[in-house]
């Protein structure tokens, strides 16, 4: 950010809370503290109302601040969970622009619908998709949604299910999606001649051309999304889950899994999945309160794995060999 963005940013940031100190501007703004004392100087001679109290911190002078924003307190609690979901759902790349729509939100509210966001943020959890094993790591989303609305061309080095170097194609984004919480890319590929799906924690690098492609008036993306559980070769799997962690399984399995009730408190869950390994590796996150059912293939490849576990912890607590 340059020193520009960041006094209008340091503006809005004063905007939105009673009192700021110098210490927690540095940490937002990832700067030092002389650096911090420099800005608000500036911001002083530029005509901003910047008032410091020693010992206290920063406020901007009572009145002074944008036209308001008329919004309903439920409206600015919905933009504020929008802004946090794509924070945390997304990639990289919607990390920057949820922050900054958040600050902007909270800096033009009343000073009460403040307050009431402050504690809807400490009384809400959205999960952190960075924890799953299927999170996507990647700066992928945002550029593809930009290629997608001004229709540019794109070169992707795609990693297929399959090990084997990845593959570069030159394709035509039509749109992102979330499915089972995975992000793809709907394309029209050039190297298959056919519209395709690209999951995007498998784009291994990805590069804006300068050339555009018509648009596809006959192309329908929902049309194509909703085809894409018959046209993907997916497993049903199903899975067993003790009391003890029922409520954190449904919370992972997702909206597109079947769950039933057991006798005891436990559930039986059964899914569709791509990769049998990564459902594997999840049952045993949950160590002995989760069990492979059904397919065979599934319960082999969990028990493979903590074969694997128990024996590299054996390996590394072997005691040394005595002389």
């Amino acid at each position: 950010m340059n020193r520009t963005d960041r006094l209008v940013a340091m503006v809005l940031y004063l905007q939105g809370r009673r009192v700021v100190r110098a210490e927690d501007l540095a940490r937002h703004f990832e700067i030092t503290v002389r650096t911090v004392y420099r800005d608000i100087a500036a911001l002083s001679e530029g005509g901003v109302p910047v008032v410091g109290e020693a010992g206290i911190g920063y406020s901007l002078v009572k009145g002074y601040h944008l036209p308001p924003v008329m919004l309903t307190g439920d409206e600015a609690a919905s933009l504020f969970l929008a802004a946090e979901l794509a924070s945390r759902v997304g990639d990289a790349s919607m990390e920057a622009p949820a922050k900054s729509a958040l600050l902007k939100l909270r800096s033009v509210l009343p000073r009460e619908r403040q307050e009431d966001l402050g504690r809807l943020a400490r009384v809400m959890c959205v999960p952190d998709r960075s924890r799953e094993g299927n999170a996507t790591k990647s700066a992928w989303l945002m550029p593809l949604q930009k290629a997608a609305t001004q229709r540019r061309t794109v070169e992707i080095a795609y990693q297929g299910a399959r090990d084997g170097a990845p593959v570069k194609r030159v394709i035509e984004p039509l749109g992102v999606t979330l499915l089972h919480s995975v992000w793809y890319l709907v394309a029209w590929c050039r190297l298959r001649s056919d519209f395709r799906s690209f999951r995007l924690d498998r784009v291994k690098t990805l590069k804006i051309l300068p050339e555009t492609f018509p648009e596809r008036p006959d192309f329908n993306i929902q049309e194509f999304i909703d085809r894409l559980p018959d046209e993907e070769t997916r497993v049903e799997v199903k899975i067993f889950f003790s009391s003890r962690v029922a409520a954190r399984a449904r919370i992972e399995a997702g909206r597109g899994a079947e769950i039933k009730e057991d006798h005891e408190g436990g559930i039986h869950v059964a899914l569709k999945t791509y990769e049998l390994e990564w459902v594997a590796r999840w049952i045993l996150n949950y160590g002995g309160e989760a069990a492979a059912v059904s397919p065979r293939d599934l319960v082999e490849i969990v028990e493979e794995l903590a074969t694997a576990v128990l024996a590299r912890s054996k390996q590394i607590n072997r005691p040394a060999n005595r002389s």
